[in-house]
């Protein structure tokens, strides 16, 4: 049988984001401990990040900022959900990919499934809205995550209500509502989701770092941006 890394690197045409903005106009940005841009810059608040990508994307003529797969970041200190009195169990390693554009761009499903869980996780740094999409590809069941969206996002959406690769199923939500980030969406693809509803870790310790990255492999293996 295929392993979810084939069957995901097989599929062409894949977007998440507004397919009017070509992958093209795409740019990489680096937001981890080592980032040369954050040793200039020193966003702290969701405002500050937003007018801190909202320059990078002027700078380097971009409409999307994207990246973040195993980075280890600084970003999560200020939430206590990412952080523990064991050290060693700190979360602020990365296991999704970040697409930073502004609030209320349309998000769409990567790939043909079923809505299996939505909700709004709503503490300091969470997700927000949230939408976990169900795959079935090859005999092959795997999930996508959404976060960050709006809260009109959910309101209308049914579990094991069918989508299709490409129908409109968000739009991206702003620091009020999305865990108080600046506008991105976060995407995963997530093999094995357990007994999660609606919710699914997206940052991970060091420790459990080989775990989620065998059960969370790198997006870009679907998007190829």
């Amino acid at each position: 049988m295929n392993s979810l890394e084939e069957i995901l690197s097989q599929q062409s045409d894949v977007r998440v984001i507004d397919t009017s903005i070509p992958y093209t106009d795409y740019v990489p940005l680096d937001l981890s401990v080592n980032s040369n841009e954050l040793k200039n810059h020193k966003p702290q608040t969701a405002d500050e990040y937003e007018a801190f990508i909202t320059n990078y994307l002027s700078k380097n003529q971009g409409k999307v900022a994207y990246g973040g797969y195993m980075e280890k970041r600084n970003l999560y200190q200020r939430s206590s959900i990412f952080n523990s009195l064991d050290t060693s169990s700190e979360r602020n390693i990365h296991i999704g990919l970040d697409l930073w554009i502004k609030a209320g761009t349309s998000v769409l499903a990567a790939l043909d499934g079923v809505i299996h869980s939505f909700q709004n996780n709503n503490a300091l740094g969470d997700y927000g809205p949230t939408i976990i999409i169900k795959h079935t590809l090859k005999n092959c069941e795997f999930y996508t995550l959404y976060g960050h969206l709006s809260l009109e996002s959910l309101a209308l959406l049914k579990i094991n209500q069918p989508l299709k690769k490409g129908d409109k199923i968000a739009t991206l939500g702003n620091a009020n509502v999305n865990g108080d980030y600046a506008a991105h969406l976060h995407f995963q693809i997530i093999n094995n989701i357990g007994e999660y509803q609606g919710d699914y870790p997206g940052v991970c310790s060091e420790k459990d770092l080989d775990f989620y990255k065998n059960n969370c492999p790198n997006p870009n293996l679907l998007l190829k941006i």
